[in-house]
């Protein structure tokens, strides 16, 4: 490093601990730092760029991995003996799988606080190891009471997990790179989805080892899988790039403040601001939040409904035997993460949002009838694929749709909760479409999709108008867009629809 390089770097150290005044301030008096006042080659940017997806987008994908398997493997442990060593007769299978989101959603909203103040290598890691601990807990239940139970206390430790993590990734990037992030995020998951089925098999296989049945084996390894992953997060996750926590930065100071600089270049929003209980619940008062939650309800209902249920569906409907309806959950999740894939590089490089949810929803559409109605099972095991597709990829292009129109720290971190909240809701839901009673054609459940997925296309549609208006009288200077939680306003900033 030349004279001058470490003279910059020291005076941008000195600039990020010096306080919130001076954050973003080149020497303290300069003006704001531009992103191209660094000098990074583009082959340097993106060099810094793939570390960020390296250590963030695939620590968090891996860890969100074992969260959405862990939340979603009762439909296995449930054909896998659970059913009968319980005695889930009745509602006693739905009751279990929803309790999860009463805790889930009500411990949200704080959990975006949470991550800002202790950072979220510790806030991430803590909850994935001790919830892998609940796991293994419920490997060894003997009544279906003792599992809701257990449900209840894994909600309250996966609330925290995923709006801190949609909060992170939104940190880190521009509103036009953050399609492509969320959708490998998700993908990670679908990933996970796609091949719980047959690890799920492979370990029900354990049956007799230490006199546990194959269903306690599952919870028992995927939970020790989930402490392991806990533990090493720990020192892969990253901060926010605004961190003054020096030690736990993977960058350099003046690659961090190049992140902060594009991110304010984009938005104006990457300093960090203190926290204020009024400037955070003023983000309620814009209808468009509320828009964007309801947006992902639909989603995650049908999105759930089909992580709950597919085995049970494969067998009990489609008259698959248990080892297939295991394996057959993951060729329609594969599917689902190439339609995920390209659909987010399609968002990002068109600037589009909501015509790909849109997409998204029409795949879901089309898929639920053939699903539900048609004659053939291999016919049907093919709508099973465009639902799965829809509804999966539409959660990334959700979590992009709500990324990309909101500004503002804390408005930011009441979105992210309030629009996760949202998605634990449509999780109960999801957990109620398909009951006992509608066995073989679960008909109520299908109508149900079909109509929360109709609703989301006509909320896109209502946004999308409310941002050409808005636009065109920004472009007029005829009003300011709305200002953000922090009354700040960026005669830049746009509606992306």
């Amino acid at each position: 490093m030349t004279t001058s390089e470490h003279s910059h770097e020291k005076a941008t150290l000195e600039n990020i601990e010096g306080g919130d005044s001076d954050h973003g301030k080149a020497g303290g008096s300069n003006g704001p730092i531009s992103a191209d006042d660094f000098g990074f080659s583009p082959e340097e940017q993106k060099r810094i760029k793939r570390q960020v997806d390296r250590r963030l987008v695939l620590t968090v994908g891996a860890m969100y991995c074992v969260s959405l398997m862990d939340r979603t493997n009762l439909g296995a442990a449930n054909i896998a003996g659970m059913r009968d060593d319980l005695v889930l007769i009745g509602n006693r299978y739905s009751i279990i799988s929803l309790v999860f989101f009463v805790t889930y959603i009500v411990f949200q909203p704080p959990s975006t606080i949470i991550v800002r103040k202790v950072g979220p290598r510790i806030h991430l890691a803590a909850i994935t190891t001790l919830w892998g601990g609940v796991m293994i807990g419920m490997g060894f239940v003997n009544t279906w009471e003792q599992m809701t139970g257990m449900r209840v206390l894994l909600g309250f430790l996966e609330a925290g997990f995923f709006p801190s993590c949609v909060y992170l990734l939104s940190t880190w990037y521009t509103r036009y790179e953050v399609g492509k992030r969320n959708s490998v995020f998700y993908l990670v998951g679908c990933v996970a989805s796609a091949f719980a089925g047959i690890l799920a098999f492979g370990i029900m296989q354990m049956a007799g080892i230490a006199g546990l049945n194959g269903w306690r084996w599952i919870f028992i390894i995927e939970g020790i899988i989930t402490c392991v992953l806990g533990v090493i997060g720990y020192w892969l996750l990253v901060d926010f790039p605004d961190a003054r926590r020096k030690n736990w930065a993977f960058l350099g100071v003046r690659e961090r403040e190049w992140i902060c600089a594009r991110v304010d270049a984009d938005r104006g929003d990457s300093k960090p601001q203190k926290f204020s209980a009024a400037k955070y619940f003023r983000a309620g008062a814009d209808w468009k939040v509320w828009a964007y939650a309801m947006i992902f309800f639909n989603t995650t209902t049908v999105s759930y409904a089909l992580a709950y249920f597919m085995p049970i569906i494969l067998q009990y409907n489609m008259g698959f035997d248990v080892g297939a309806a295991q394996c057959l959950v993951a060729p329609p999740y594969a599917f689902a993460g190439i339609v995920m894939w390209f659909t987010g590089w399609a968002g990002d490089k068109y600037r589009l949002r909501g015509p790909i949810i849109i997409f998204n929803a029409l795949l879901t559409i089309i898929g639920l009838p053939i699903m539900g109605f048609h004659s053939s099972s291999a016919v049907r095991y093919f709508g099973v694929f465009l639902v799965t597709a829809g509804a999966n990829a539409n959660v990334p292009a959700a979590m992009s749709y709500q990324a990309n129109n909101i500004r503002g720290q804390w408005k930011r971190a009441f979105c992210s909760a309030t629009f996760v909240s949202f998605g634990g809701i449509g999780g109960i839901a999801g957990s109620l479409v398909f009951r006992d009673q509608d066995t073989p054609h679960y008909r109520p459940g299908l109508y149900a999709c079909i109509a929360t997925t109709l609703l989301t296309m006509v909320i896109v549609g209502v946004l999308s108008l409310d941002f050409k208006r808005l636009n065109g009288k920004a472009d007029r200077n005829e009003k300011q867009l709305e200002c953000d939680a922090d009354d700040t306003y960026e005669p830049g900033f746009r509606y992306t629809y």
